[in-house]
């Protein structure tokens, strides 16, 4: 568990370019624990770029990211790797379920994956998508279930580690409105119990809404915006 309000990720002056497009020329936010921030921008204004350095999958060219005070760049790819396993949670925006797996496998793969045995990744998978209302479809495949169980079924894979970072790269984009506030409305609520922040990428002002604080990206560049009502 963190300290209350502890900073968790930092992003101090990154910058990230691909040839010769810049895609994020000074970047700069902080996320403490059991906050939502969002980042809100136009397409191409470097949003997942930002996300994807955050999370340690993308190195930067400049500037440094922290995760506790730890600057990710100077991590071993192993050890980065190992963050990702266990101190980081993912959703993407089409879910990327394993098909061959039932909902069940999907949700205790990252835990196999740290070594923990088959009964108990199963038990505690099975808690997970009972918490989330999902208990019905844990012996189901990814195909059988619809979107909105789908996307679900993604974020309890993303929580039965118990991260203390969630990215969530538009999570709801590929959800009508209704499934699109009931994914958010649980991922808010599961990770502030957890005393967990959730990293955000939405276009969406009625997804960022969700959020504590809303940083927009544009040109490369980071400015936080306050989330009034």
């Amino acid at each position: 568990m963190s300290a209350a309000g502890e900073v968790l990720l930092e992003a101090a002056g990154v910058r990230k370019a691909y040839g010769a497009t810049d895609a994020l020329t000074s970047a700069s936010l902080r996320v403490r624990a059991g906050e939502v921030v969002a980042l809100m921008g136009p397409s191409g204004a470097g949003k997942s770029t930002l996300l994807h350095c955050l999370a340690g999958i993308v190195r930067p060219d400049g500037g440094a990211v922290r995760y506790r005070g730890a600057d990710l760049a100077a991590l071993t790819d192993r050890a980065r790797s190992a963050l990702r396993r266990t101190d980081f949670g993912f959703v993407f925006q089409f879910g990327r379920l394993v098909p061959e797996l039932t909902c069940l496998e999907n949700v205790a793969l990252p835990l196999r994956l740290n070594g923990e045995r088959g009964r108990v990744a199963a038990r505690r998978a099975r808690e997970m998508l009972a918490e989330l209302d999902l208990a019905d479809v844990a012996g189901k495949r990814p195909g059988e279930v619809s979107g909105g169980q789908g996307q679900r079924v993604a974020m309890a894979r993303a929580l039965v580690t118990g991260p203390r970072v969630v990215f969530a790269d538009e999570p709801t984009g590929a959800l009508d409105s209704l499934n699109g506030e009931q994914v958010m409305q649980l991922l808010t609520t599961a990770a502030r119990v957890r005393d967990a922040a959730v990293v955000l990428v939405t276009h969406e002002p009625r997804v960022a809404a969700y959020s504590d604080r809303e940083v927009v990206v544009r040109d490369g560049r980071t400015r936080e915006l306050e989330v009034t009502g």
